[in-house]
């Protein structure tokens, strides 16, 4: 892999991992409700997970939808219905200062085990390796989960600390209310690509 094709895989890791997707605006409502310190696990889980989501579709995981495309159709009905539940949970999240008793953060293994069910992820995993990894060999395919995973953690980090900003401001039962209906919103209308792909 040339300077040239890094230098393009990790501006496009970065553009992919910063910008407005479930992971990120859950890790917003993490570091509003929780707090930076206990959404660390959430964001690892999110970066190590995804890396290796990575690094399975490549070797494998998209001859797969190819042998059986009512599979990526079957996966997109679990996804939008785990979503559907995460906005109505964020929804309904507790004021910080009581979030410890009403509710938890995201652990590590259930942040990672969540980029199977995430739309963007797997649109991320696909064109990643579509584009990076065309032969699919095995190096490149790493190379490409490992800029990833080494671009995908202060990328996401950035949706916490902005969830922390927020956080003193949450205070007020009714601006929480504004801000985790405005979440959910948010979440949900990440699913419109997924429902209503471009054509043409």
């Amino acid at each position: 892999m040339t300077f040239q094709v890094l230098y393009a895989l990790a501006g496009f890791a970065f553009v992919s991992s910063i910008t407005p997707g479930p992971n990120n605006l859950m890790l917003m409502a993490s570091g509003a409700n929780f707090g930076f310190t206990r959404s660390l696990r959430h964001m690892f889980g999110i970066s190590i997970g995804f890396t290796v989501m990575v690094a399975l579709v490549g070797i494998g995981l998209m001859q797969a939808f190819d042998l059986w495309p009512a599979s990526y159709q079957i996966l997109k009905v679990f996804s939008v219905g785990y979503l559907v539940w995460l906005a109505t949970k964020i929804s309904r999240a507790a004021a910080p200062d009581t979030a410890s008793q009403s509710g938890k953060p995201f652990g590590f293994f259930q942040a990672a085990a969540f980029q199977w069910v995430n739309p963007k992820a797997w649109s991320m995993a696909l064109s990643a390796i579509t584009l990076y990894a065309p032969e699919r060999d095995i190096w490149t395919i790493l190379m490409v989960a490992v800029i990833f995973g080494l671009v995908n953690l202060p990328s996401v980090s950035v949706w916490t600390m902005m969830g922390l900003q927020v956080r003193r401001l949450l205070q007020n039962p009714a601006r929480l209310r504004a801000f985790n209906y405005t979440m959910a919103i948010l979440l949900l209308a990440t699913l419109y690509p997924v429902l209503y792909p471009a054509t043409g």
